[in-house]
């Protein structure tokens, strides 16, 4: 079979601007230029026309070309959906599906990924493999993901990220918060940093994805900004952490946390904590930062939450925002 060298293709080149950081984007496919442009319009990427200062983080997109051999003897172990890393610490291979990211701590970071064939428009494991390229490269920047809806109180302007993983309810409370006035985050993930000393939130994904009942596999996907009227808000300083589950009965609980508590939840929320050795000490630093600064509390979420104003009542009366 004939290899094309990716330098015999036109280059297709993108920079996009987060939390402070620029990245460039490159690809060799006209297609798959344009997958990836409508899958960064759902995430709070900033698009630049042009950049006059050198990129923080290089991506480059690969599509039908033989993905590299991971090397022998790296340490291995499995992810979650299926994934597996390979690493030396600072270098790193992520083996998710047929798609294959290589991150290079480097400087600017270079992240590659390699993509069996052009994926569809709504193929889950390239907007993984791609949220993991991103993230990766992050993460060298003091910018942690954790798996988790954001608000912030209209009154306090204080954060209240909500974790859990899917089916915890994480959306469906974000979005009755926003319906009742709060300015929303993200739905589902949100970038941790500290700024002054404090952890501060951020936004990653735009839109929210809820499943309207339990049994349907399928997700509804919109903006609430459009759909409700609610306000989106860039960031927020945490003020209070909810450990999210729904149990079906017909009032919702509230358990206030300790700070050991809240830290052990948070460890379980955030793998790569510890699976990224090479950033681990300021990720960790962080969560332990998070779990001192903030109210923590299991949440186990009742039919009541459904209600008009019952969700903003209660956290703001439990959580002290009132």
């Amino acid at each position: 079979m004939k290899v094309i060298q990716v330098s015999d293709r036109p280059a297709f080149r993108k920079f996009y601007a987060v939390a402070g950081r620029l990245l460039f984007i490159e690809s060799f496919d006209d297609r798959l230029d344009g997958l990836v442009e409508r899958l960064f319009a759902g995430w709070q990427l900033t698009p630049v026309p042009f950049a006059e200062r050198k990129p923080d983080v290089r991506i480059n997109f690969f599509c039908g070309d033989a993905a590299p051999q991971v090397p022998e003897n790296l340490n291995q172990f499995e992810i979650a959906d299926g994934g597996r890393c390979f690493t030396t610490g600072d270098d790193y291979y992520v083996s998710l599906g047929d798609a294959l990211v290589h991150l290079q701590n480097s400087r600017p970071v270079a992240v590659d990924v390699w993509l069996a064939g052009l994926p569809g428009l709504i193929d889950p494991v390239f907007a993984r493999a791609t949220s993991f390229a991103v993230c990766a490269a992050l993460r060298r920047f003091g910018l942690f993901e954790l798996h988790s809806a954001g608000v912030a109180n209209p009154d306090s302007e204080k954060g209240v990220l909500i974790v859990g993983p899917s089916g915890s309810g994480k959306s469906t409370l974000a979005l009755r918060l926003a319906i009742a006035g709060w300015p929303y985050l993200s739905d589902d993930e949100l970038l941790l940093s500290v700024v002054d000393g404090e952890v501060e939130a951020r936004g990653f994904r735009s839109f929210f994805a809820v499943r309207e009942e339990r049994t349907n596999p399928f997700k509804t996907c919109f903006e609430p900004k459009v759909v409700v009227g609610s306000g989106r808000q860039t960031s927020a300083v945490a003020g209070a952490l909810l450990f999210a589950s729904v149990t079906g009965d017909e009032k919702t609980r509230l358990h206030q946390l300790t700070q050991a508590e809240a830290m052990a939840r948070l460890l379980r929320a955030s793998p790569w904590a510890t699976y990224d050795t090479a950033v681990a000490a300021a990720n960790l630093e962080l969560l332990s930062r998070l779990a001192r600064q903030t109210k923590a509390f299991d949440l186990f979420a009742g039919r009541d939450l459904l209600a008009p104003g019952v969700a903003s009542d209660l956290l703001s009366h439990a959580i002290g925002f009132d």
